[in-house]
């Protein structure tokens, strides 16, 4: 049975989290990152963080401001959303993992990050800045280009303050404002991961639908040209979310094989840390 926490986060932010203990004895510790407009309890996500946690301890979490507060469900705080920059999901990343660093259960275990799509880019993001505490990273249809942005949001952005983006599903138009490009173009270097991961050697893998939009796609084969260690597992048939829904009507043949594609990684990864050890 899962249980929820919170943590504060700096001036009015609040890190709301699930925690899905180890059914067995625990063999890592596993955080999911949702995406752009993605939540923790989003369609998929507690089955998956349910079927994960038979070996593993898993939490996931809302970015503090990913645009839902304390109702859980609907986006009640686009204010919030108008300035979630990436760095400041890197800053709720930190304040939780320094947090479980803390806590005996978790502080001992191996660590890897899920994140799906925004959440993708932000695990590898952490782990370029932070690859001593990382014990691998698992992107699902995840970004290795940060900008998200199109041409007239982002000129909006700079000349008005302010852009939107529609959410597709709600109906609501999202605001954008210019804080977000500003710190794009002000840390262009740091989110440069493609060229950051040249370097970087934690154990990757891109877990992705063949469906998957185009862009995403192409940035996967980009990083494994970079990085031909990263395995490259290609789910046929599936699209950005694995064919599932919102609100959750079951998991999806596409949904199990990246699951169970997870949990290969972690396995290899960790037989490979125990033999090094």
């Amino acid at each position: 049975m899962n249980r929820n926490f919170e943590l504060p986060a700096g001036e009015d932010a609040v890190l709301r989290c699930s925690h899905f203990p180890a059914q067995n004895k625990a063999r890592s510790l596993i955080i999911i990152a949702h995406g752009y407009k993605g939540f923790k309890d989003w369609g998929m996500f507690p089955y998956v963080a349910a079927s994960l946690s038979k070996e593993h301890e898993v939490i996931s979490f809302n970015f503090s401001h990913a645009g839902i507060g304390g109702d859980l469900q609907n986006f009640t705080e686009l204010e919030k959303f108008a300035r979630n920059t990436y760095s400041r999901e890197i800053k709720d990343m930190e304040i939780l993992l320094s947090y479980l660093s803390q806590h005996h259960k978790f502080g001992a275990l191996p660590l890897f990050l899920l994140g799906h799509s925004r959440g993708g880019g932000d695990s590898l993001l952490y782990a370029l800045d932070h690859p001593d505490e990382i014990a691998g990273v698992i992107s699902w249809n995840g970004l290795t280009n940060l900008d998200l942005f199109t041409d007239e949001q982002k000129y909006e952005m700079k000349t008005l303050g302010r852009s939107h983006v529609l959410n597709g599903r709600t109906g609501q138009q999202m605001p954008l404002d210019a804080v977000l490009i500003e710190d794009l173009e002000r840390q262009a270097d740091r989110y440069d991961i493609l060229e950051r991961m040249k370097s970087a050697s934690f154990p990757a893998v891109l877990i992705q639908g063949t469906e998957d939009g185009e862009r995403l796609r192409q940035g996967s084969e980009q990083l494994i040209k970079l990085r031909p260690d990263i395995e490259w597992v290609q789910i046929t048939g599936g699209n950005h979310t694995f064919c599932t829904v919102h609100p959750f009507n079951g998991p999806t043949p596409q949904l199990e094989q990246a699951i169970a594609a997870s949990e290969a990684f972690i396995q290899h990864t960790l037989a490979s840390r125990n033999s090094t050890l």
